[in-house]
C-alpha cells in the first residue's frame, strides 16, 4: 500500500463524518451532505428536546410543591407515552400514504442514494425521513411504552431536590440536571424517532430491532440503583455507588459514542459467561444454548445447597454436582443414546465412528463412576471425623496446603518441559531437536510423553483429591452456612474438576496469604470465608493474565507502528503521543481489563479504545456454521479428524500450555494454515473449533505466512548454537509450542519438462497405452457382478456357447432411441465396475432384436425365445448369445431389405463368454482393413499373461486350467483386439500420429480429438471412462518410469497397475472424484496441469503420510483486539476496501491472517468445524 493512501477513502471519510455525529446525538441527522430545507433541522431539534419539555412539566410541578415526586414522574411518563404513540402512528400514516415525487436524473449514484426531496414541513417524504418507523407493529407499542417509562423514571432520577439531597450541596445539581437530561433525550430519540447506528455493533443485521434498546437499557440500570437506594436505607456502599453513578450518567453519551458499552445481546451473553465462570465455577460454553442450560443448572445448585440443613449433605451435594457438571454430559448422552438405538435395532453401523464415539467408551464411564464414589467418600469422611480448628501452620488443612504447593510446582515444571520454550522465552533443552523425519521425532518424543502421562495422573487424580481434602477440612462448612458460603464453596468444589490447574493455583495463593497473615483482625481473615477468598483470587488471576496479555499487545502495536515503513510520519507521531500520555494509555488498558473487554487499536494503529465486552467466541453466530467453501476445503476436511487425535495427545501432555477458553493456536504445514480456538474446558475434556485459511495465497497472506515459517523454523529447525537459547521472535504475537505428527497429504508440484516432451517417452507411451487398455478391460469384465453370480452355473455346463456372426459391412450399427440415454449417463469412476441398471437392462433385453433386421424370424440353429423358459438347463439365454454377437464386426445395413446370415460360430472354450465385453460395445466404426493393419500393436503375450493372472473363479484347483483354455481362445482375443484398437484410435485419432504434450494434456482433461471413433466412444460412457482411465494410468506410468526406472517384466507392470487401481486416484483436481478420493484417504493422487506463466507442464502429486504440523500459541488479547477493530471498521465505518491499511500484512501482528480467521461475513476462512470434543484422559 502506498504511504499516501488514507485510512479511509474520500467517500468513506465523508460518510463517517456524517454518521458519527448522528451516533453521538442518538439519531438526529444534522449533517446531510446536501442542501436541505431549514425545517428539517428544526423538526429534528424539536423532536430531540421533546422528552425534556415533557419531563420539565413534572419537574416544575414537583419543585413548586403541587405534586409528589412519584406523581410528577407518572405525569411525565404519561405525557411521553402519548407523544410516542403520536410519533409512531404519524410514521405509519406517512408510510401508507401514497405520494409521487418527481426525481431529477443525476449522474452521481451515491448522491442519488443519499439525497431526499422534501415538499413541505409535514409532508409524507419529510415524515418518512425524520421518523423511519419500526419494522414490526409489536415494537411500535413496546418501544412507545418503554419510552414512557424512561421519561417518567428519568424525571424521578433527575429531580433537583433529590440531587441536592444526595450530594449535600446545590453546587453540582445544575450540571447533573442539564447534562443528565441531554442523556435522556439521546436515549429517547434513538428509541422512538430514529435509531442511530451504534459503534458497539455485535450482530451484522439487526433483525429484531434490538439496537434501539441499547441506550434505554443503561438508563434503566442507573435509575434502578437510585430506586434501590431510595427504598433500602442504611447501606453506605449503595449510597456511595449512587453518587458515582449520577456523575457517570452525564458521560453515558461519550461511552455510547466510543462503543464501550455493549449492545443488549452481547451484554447478556457476556454476563452469563462471567457469572458462570467466576460466580459458579463453570466454563464458557461452545454454544449459546449450552451456556443458558448450564447457567440455570449451576444457579439451581447454589440455591439447593443453601437450603440443605445437614453440613455433610451440603458437602456431598457440592462434591457430586461439581463433578457431574464439569463433565461433557451432552457428549456422553449422545453416545449412550446412539448405542441404545443401535441395540434396539439390532444392527451395527458400518460407517466410521465419529470423534465422540472414538474417544468415549464404557471404560471412561466406569472411570468417572469410580472417581465420583471415591470423591464422595473422601469428602464425607474428612468432614465428619476431622477436627475443624482455625488454619494454622500445624493444622491438618495447613499440611494439605503445603502438599498443594508442592503439587503446583511439580505440575508447572512438567508442563513447561513439554513445549519448545519455557515461559515463551527460553529454549527447552529436553525438547527433541531432530525433526527432519517423523520416525526419529516420535521416537525421541516418547520420553516426554511418558512424563506427560505422569503429569496427567497428577492433574487428573492426585490434585483434585488433595484439593477436596483441603476444602472438606475448612471450618466454614462446620456451622450454619450463609449464602456467601453456598456461593463460594459451590464454586470451589466445582473448580476442582472444571479447571484443575487454575483451581490449584487459586487454592495455593489463598492458603499462602492466609498462612502469612496471622492477624485475625484483618479484613481478609475476619470477613471472608475460604470460598469467597478463592472466588476473589480467581477473578484477580483472570484479570491479571488479561492485563499482561493486553499490555504485551499494546507494546507490540507500538513497536509495529514505530518500525512501520508505510505511513511513517503518522505512526511516529502516534507513538510519541502514546509515550507522553502513557498514564492515560495504562488507564485504558486497566479499564479494559476490569471489564474483560478487548483492547481496540483503531485501524490497528496505536490509538487505543476500550471495546465493548463480548462473549469469549467474539462472534454472535453458532460455531462452524459458516465458511467460504472452495475446492481446497476438502483438504481440511481430511486433515481435521487426524489433527484432533494429535491435539488430544499434545493437550493431555501439556505441550500446548495452559488450556483456557478463548486460547488461540496457529498450525502450519506446507501451504496450509490452521486456526485453533479453545471454546470450552472441563474435567478431562475440552471443545475446540478448527478453521482452515485459504491455500491460494495473496501477497499479504504470503508475507505473513513466510513470517510464520520463519518463527517456526527458528524454533524447531535451526541448529542450536551458542546464544540461541532465547526466543528470537519474542515480540511476535505467535509463540511456538510443539510439533504434532499427523497423517495428511503432502502436496508436491513437479515440472515435467524432459519427461512429457521426450520423444522416447512418447513412443513408449503408445505401446504402454495398448497394454494398459488390455489390462483395464480384462479386469473390468472379470469384476462385473453378473459374472460372479453366474460362475457356479456356467462351471457345470459343458455345451459351448453359440455366437452369431452377421455379414460384414462397413456401416455402423444404427442407434435406437434407448441408446441415446447413455450419452447423459454419469461418467464417474465409482460405478464403472457396477452392473447395468436393472430397468435399463431389461428394456435392452426386451428390445435387443430391434437393432438387427429380420430378427423377428427364427435364426437357423439358434434357440427359439418362446422356449427358453422350458429348456433353461440345456440352452443359453438369448441375451447371453447376443453378448458375443457383432463384437468386432459391423452391423447389417438397414437400408437393405434382405439380410445375410452366416453359420454360427462358437468359442473354443466354454467359459470364454464370462470375459466377453458388453453387447452395447459390439458395433463397428473403423474399417476392418485399418483394424487388421494396426492389430500388430496388440500385445498378445501381455494379453495371455493378464488372463492367466486373473482370480475370478471360486474353485482354485480348476482356475489355472480354465484360464489357460480361455487364453487360447482366438475368437475372444479378436474381440479384445477390436475394442482395444478402437479405443486407441479414439484417443489418438485415426491417423495414429505421435502424440504431443499438448495432446496428452487435452486427452488427460477429457478433451479428445474428433473422429468417427470418438462419436462411437462417447455413446458408451462406461467404455469412455475406462479408456480415459487407461490413458491417465499410462501417463502416470510414463512419469514413474522416468523417475524410478523402466519396468523390467510383465509382473512388475501388473503390480504397478494394481497399485494405481487400489492406492491411487489419477485425474483432474476439479473432478468430484478427486474430493472423494481425498476424503476416502487414497494413499496417492496425481494430476497433470500446465503453468501458463512459466510455460511448462506440471504434475501434482498428493501423498498420504505422517508428517509434522508446527503449532504455536497466539496472544489471545491481540486476536480479540484486532477482531474488535475489524467489527468496528466494517460494521460501523463500512471500510470494506480490500487494500485498506488494517488488512495489510504485518510480521508482528499477523493482521491479514487474523482478519481471515474471523467468522464470515467479516472474515473468510475456507473451512470451519463444528465444536469438536477432545477427551484428555
Amino acid at each position: 500500500m502506498s504511504p499516501d493512501v488514507p485510512l479511509l477513502n474520500d467517500y468513506k471519510q465523508d460518510f463517517f463524518l456524517k454518521r458519527f455525529p448522528q451516533t453521538v446525538l442518538g439519531g438526529p441527522r444534522l449533517k446531510l451532505g446536501y442542501c436541505a430545507p431549514p425545517y428539517i433541522y428544526v423538526n429534528q431539534i424539536i423532536l430531540f428536546l421533546m422528552p425534556w419539555v415533557l419531563g420539565g412539566i413534572g419537574t416544575v410541578l414537583y419543585q413548586i410543591g403541587l405534586l409528589k415526586d412519584y406523581c410528577a414522574a407518572a405525569l411525565s411518563g404519561g405525557l411521553m407515552l402519548f407523544t410516542a404513540f403520536v410519533i409512531q402512528f404519524t410514521s405509519l400514516y406517512a408510510k401508507n400514504k401514497s405520494t409521487r415525487v418527481e426525481r431529477m436524473l443525476t449522474t452521481d449514484i451515491l448522491a442519488e442514494e443519499d439525497e431526499h426531496e422534501f415538499t413541505s414541513c409535514a409532508g409524507a417524504e419529510t415524515v418518512r425521513f425524520l421518523i423511519p418507523g419500526k419494522k414490526y407493529i409489536a415494537n411500535t407499542f413496546f418501544h412507545s411504552v418503554l419510552a414512557g417509562f424512561v421519561c417518567g423514571l428519568g424525571t424521578w432520577y433527575l429531580l433537583p431536590n433529590r440531587i441536592t439531597l444526595l450530594y449535600g450541596s446545590a453546587g453540582g445539581t445544575a450540571p447533573i440536571f442539564v447534562f443528565g437530561w441531554v442523556t435522556l433525550c439521546i436515549g429517547e430519540y434513538s428509541l422512538i424517532v430514529n435509531t442511530a447506528t451504534e459503534t458497539a455493533t455485535f450482530q451484522t443485521q439487526d433483525a429484531y430491532e434490538i439496537t434501539p434498546l441499547l441506550r434505554p437499557l443503561y438508563i434503566f440500570f442507573f435509575v434502578s440503583v437510585d430506586l434501590t437506594h431510595r427504598f433500602v436505607v442504611n447501606i453506605p456502599a449503595l449510597e456511595q455507588m449512587n453518587r458515582i453513578l449520577h456523575i457517570l450518567f452525564i458521560f453515558l453519551p461519550f461511552l455510547w459514542a466510543l462503543g464501550t458499552l455493549p449492545p443488549p445481546d452481547a451484554l447478556c451473553l457476556w454476563a452469563m459467561e462471567q457469572v458462570l465462570e467466576f460466580g459458579l465455577g463453570g466454563s464458557p460454553m461452545s454454544s449459546h444454548l449450552r451456556l443458558l442450560v448450564m447457567l440455570i443448572i449451576s444457579a439451581g445448585t447454589v440455591v439447593i445447597s443453601y437450603f440443605i440443613p445437614s453440613t455433610v449433605g451440603v458437602v456431598l451435594f457440592m462434591t457430586g454436582l461439581g463433578f457431574l457438571l464439569s463433565l461433557d454430559l451432552s457428549d456422553m448422552s449422545f453416545v449412550f443414546q446412539r448405542n441404545l438405538t443401535r441395540h434396539r435395532e439390532g444392527t451395527e453401523s458400518k460407517a466410521l465412528p465419529s470423534s465422540s464415539e472414538k474417544q468415549f467408551s464404557w471404560k471412561e464411564c466406569l472411570f468417572y463412576i469410580i472417581v465420583l464414589i471415591l470423591a464422595l467418600l473422601e469428602t464425607s469422611l474428612l468432614h465428619h471425623f476431622a477436627g475443624f480448628s482455625q488454619v494454622s501452620k500445624s493444622s491438618s488443612q495447613a499440611m494439605v496446603a503445603y502438599i498443594l504447593m508442592i503439587l503446583l510446582l511439580i505440575l508447572w515444571i512438567l508442563r513447561e518441559i513439554q513445549g519448545i520454550y519455557i515461559f515463551g522465552i527460553f529454549r527447552n533443552p529436553f525438547y527433541p531437536k531432530d525433526k527432519q523425519t517423523v520416525t526419529l521425532f516420535v521416537e525421541k518424543q516418547r520420553k516426554l510423553l511418558k512424563i506427560g502421562v505422569v503429569r496427567r495422573i497428577l492433574l487428573t487424580l492426585v490434585s483434585p483429591f488433595a484439593m477436596l481434602a483441603f476444602l472438606s477440612l475448612d471450618s466454614s462448612l462446620q456451622g450454619l452456612h450463609s449464602l456467601s458460603v453456598s456461593i463460594g464453596f459451590t464454586r470451589a468444589f466445582r473448580m476442582v474438576w472444571q479447571n484443575t490447574e487454575n483451581a490449584l493455583l487459586e487454592t495455593v495463593i489463598a492458603s499462602a496469604v492466609h498462612l502469612l497473615i496471622s492477624s485475625s483482625d484483618l479484613w481478609w481473615n475476619r470477613s471472608l470465608d475460604t470460598g469467597i477468598r478463592l472466588l476473589l483470587v480467581g477473578v484477580l488471576r483472570d484479570r491479571l493474565i488479561q492485563f499482561i496479555c493486553k499490555l504485551q499487545f499494546a507494546v507490540t502495536v507500538l513497536w509495529a507502528s514505530w518500525t512501520e515503513k508505510k505511513r511513517r510520519k503518522t505512526t511516529t507521531t502516534l507513538c510519541i503521543l502514546n509515550i507522553i500520555f502513557s498514564p492515560f494509555v495504562l488507564f485504558i488498558i486497566v479499564f479494559a481489563t476490569l471489564l474483560s473487554s478487548p483492547l481496540l487499536p483503531l485501524f490497528t494503529l496505536p490509538v487505543f479504545l476500550v471495546g465493548f465486552p463480548r462473549p469469549i467466541q467474539s462472534w454472535p453466530g453458532a460455531v462452524g456454521t459458516s465458511a467460504c467453501v472452495c475446492a481446497d476445503t476438502v483438504y481440511y476436511y481430511q486433515m481435521v479428524p487426524r489433527l484432533t487425535a494429535a491435539l488430544h495427545t499434545a493437550m493431555a501432555a501439556g505441550s500446548l500450555g495452559l488450556l483456557l477458553p478463548g486460547s488461540c493456536y496457529l498450525g502450519r504445514f506446507q501451504d496450509r494454515l490452521l486456526w485453533i480456538m479453545v471454546l470450552e474446558h472441563g474435567y478431562t475434556y475440552c471443545r475446540i473449533n478448527i478453521k482452515g485459511l485459504e491455500l491460494q495465497e495473496t501477497s499479504c497472506h504470503t508475507a505473513e505466512a513466510q513470517r510464520v515459517d520463519e518463527v517456526f523454523e527458528g524454533a524447531f529447525e535451526q541448529v542450536c548454537t551458542k546464544g540461541c537459547f532465547l526466543n528470537e521472535h519474542f515480540g511476535n504475537i505467535l509463540t511456538p509450542c510443539a510439533v504434532l505428527p499427523v497423517k495428511l497429504y503432502s502436496d508436491a508440484r513437479n515440472v515435467l519438462s524432459g519427461i512429457i516432451d521426450s520423444h522416447e517417452n512418447l513412443k513408449e507411451f503408445r505401446s504402454d497405452l495398448v497394454k494398459v487398455l488390455v489390462w483395464i478391460l480384462i479386469h473390468y469384465c472379470a469384476k462385473r457382478p453378473r459374472i460372479q453370480e453366474n460362475i457356479h452355473k456356467t462351471e457345470s455346463k459343458k455345451e459351448a456357447p453359440l455366437i452369431i456372426v452377421p455379414a460384414l459391412s462397413t456401416s455402423p450399427r444404427p442407434k435406437s432411441p434407448e441408446d441415446t440415454e447413455s450419452l447423459h449417463s454419469d461418467w464417474s469412476d465409482d460405478n464403472i465396475f457396477d452392473d447395468e441398471p436393472t430397468v435399463k437392462r431389461r428394456k435392452e433385453e426386451k428390445d435387443q432384436f430391434k437393432d438387427f433386421p429380420g430378427t423377428h424370424l427364427p435364426i437357423p440353429g439358434s434357440v427359439d425365445p418362446q422356449r427358453v423358459g422350458d429348456h433353461s438347463t440345456s440352452t443359453v439365454h438369448e441375451n447371453s448369445l447376443y453378448r458375443a454377437v457383432l463384437f468386432g464386426y459391423p452391423a447389417v445395413d438397414k437400408g437393405k431389405q434382405d439380410t445375410t446370415y452366416v453359420p454360427l460360430m462358437e468359442f473354443s472354450c466354454s467359459h470364454s463368454h464370462l470375459l466377453s465385453l458388453p453387447e452395447e460395445w459390439r458395433s463397428n466404426c473403423i474399417p476392418n482393413s485399418k483394424i487388421k493393419e494396426m492389430s500388430s500393436l496388440f500385445p498378445e503375450d501381455w494379453y495371455q499373461f493378464v488372463l492367466r493372472q486373473l482370480e475370478c473363479f471360486h474353485s482354485e484347483e480348476k482356475a489355472s486350467t480354465l484360464l489357460e483354455e480361455i487364453a487360447k481362445d482366438r475368437v475372444l482375443k479378436d474381440f479384445y483386439v477390436h475394442i482395444v484398437m478402437t479405443c486407441y484410435f479414439s484417443l489418438f485419432g485415426i491417423d495414429n500420429m505421435a502424440p504431443s504434450p499438448g495432446h496428452i494434456l487435452r486427452v488427460f482433461s477429457g478433451v479428445l480429438p474428433w473422429s468417427s471413433a470418438l462419436d462411437w466412444l462417447t455413446e458408451k460412457p462406461e467404455l469412455f471412462q475406462l479408456a480415459l482411465k487407461a490413458f491417465r494410468y499410462t501417463l502416470k506410468l510414463m512419469v514413474d518410469k522416468a523417475s524410478l526406472g523402466p519396468v523390467e517384466d510383465f509382473k512388475e507392470l501388473a503390480n504397478c497397475l494394481e497399485e494405481y487401481e487400489s492406492d491411487w486416484y489419477i485425474g483432474l483436481v476439479s473432478d468430484e472424484k478427486w474430493e472423494e478420493a481425498v476424503l476416502q484417504e487414497k494413499p496417492g493422487l496425481f494430476s497433470l496441469g500446465y503453468d501458463p506463466n512459466m510455460g511448462v507442464y506440471t504434475g501434482r502429486v498428493l501423498t498420504l503420510q505422517e508428517l509434522l504440523i508446527q503449532v504455536g500459541k497466539l496472544n489471545a488479547e491481540a486476536v480479540k483486539g484486532q477482531w474488535a477493530n475489524l467489527s468496528w471498521e466494517l460494521l460501523y465505518a463500512t471500510n470494506d476496501d480490500e487494500e485498506r491499511y488494517s488488512i495489510q500484512a504485518h510480521p508482528l501482528l499477523l493482521r491479514n491472517l487474523t482478519v481471515q480467521a474471523a467468522d464470515p461475513p467479516l472474515g473468510y476462512p475456507i473451512y470451519s468445524s463444528k465444536p469438536l470434543p477432545i477427551h484428555l484422559c
